[in-house]
């Protein structure tokens, strides 16, 4: 759930990563849930700057970077957000990311005083029963334009 702390940048120098914009905000999530693409849709359309990019699970640099972070792309629990060079999981890299892309979304800070195992038990939670609550949807299937402009890997 949580990726393994490395330094700054440290996928740079990992040979089985491919190589890639990381100037941007990127997410790493479920390519095959609805759930992770309807909040893919939510990040296109909240990102008015364009600073976010997209990258499934299922891809070899999503499956490179989770590998690399020590986190299992089969895994429900495995979401992935880099940000300023550093890696961040589950509800906190949530929020983490979404005050950023609107202020709607401040209160959603709030999550990050709630103490670690509170925030993995909530997080595993909603993730080990996503296909089941929200279903499967495929997020690279016909995406929208700001969808589409958004993903790599």
């Amino acid at each position: 759930m949580r990726p393994v702390q490395r330094p700054a940048f440290s996928w740079r120098d990992d040979p089985s990563v491919p190589g890639f914009d990381d100037s941007f905000i990127l997410v790493v999530m479920d390519g095959d849930c609805a759930l992770c693409s309807a909040t893919a849709r939510r990040i296109a359309r909240l990102d008015a700057s364009g600073r976010v990019r997209i990258c499934t699970a299922q891809s070899p640099l999503g499956q490179a970077l989770l590998a690399h972070f020590q986190l299992q792309p089969d895994d429900p629990d495995s979401w992935l957000l880099l940000d300023e060079g550093h890696a961040y999981g589950g509800l906190g890299a949530a929020a983490r990311l979404f005050p950023k892309l609107h202020w709607s979304y401040a209160p959603f800070k709030l999550v990050q005083v709630l103490p670690l195992a509170w925030q993995d038990w909530l997080y595993a939670r909603v993730a080990r029963n996503r296909y089941r609550m929200f279903g499967r949807s495929d997020m690279c299937a016909l995406p929208d334009p700001d969808l589409r402009k958004r993903l790599i890997g």
